[in-house]
């Protein structure tokens, strides 16, 4: 077996689209994704799950019906399920989400063969 660390400036050096989230390892029945973020996202929920947001770097916010949080490079930010949001970066922002097997960034949740998020790099 080979021990290597999984290494995000590398991985992310591997893509450039926005919003558009990469699969770089598991944990359980947990995906940590990384993506590149850039502009508005839409509003959307997940209802089963929580969603953790850590900035690697950049900023990034995040828009709530009723208010909002800005997230710097090294903070993280858990949205509550259930909780409708909307993200957003006025510059490129990286960022890393920690979220269950096939949980879809705008809030679809699709089976486990089909998530559209499973994209490893």
């Amino acid at each position: 077996m080979s021990y290597q660390p999984i290494n995000f400036e590398e991985k992310l050096s591997k893509f450039n689209e926005h919003w558009s989230p990469k699969v770089i390892g598991e944990m359980n029945d947990y995906q940590f994704k990384l993506v590149k973020i850039k502009g508005d996202f839409v509003w959307h929920d997940h209802q089963d799950t929580d969603e953790v947001f850590i900035v690697i770097k950049g900023e990034m916010f995040i828009y709530f019906r009723d208010g909002q949080v800005k997230i710097s490079q090294g903070e993280m930010f858990i949205v509550p399920r259930g909780v409708e949001h909307k993200t957003f970066a006025q510059q490129e922002c990286h960022i890393m989400m920690v979220e269950p097997r096939g949980v879809v960034n705008t809030g679809e949740t699709e089976s486990e063969l089909t998530a559209v998020n499973d994209i490893w790099i």
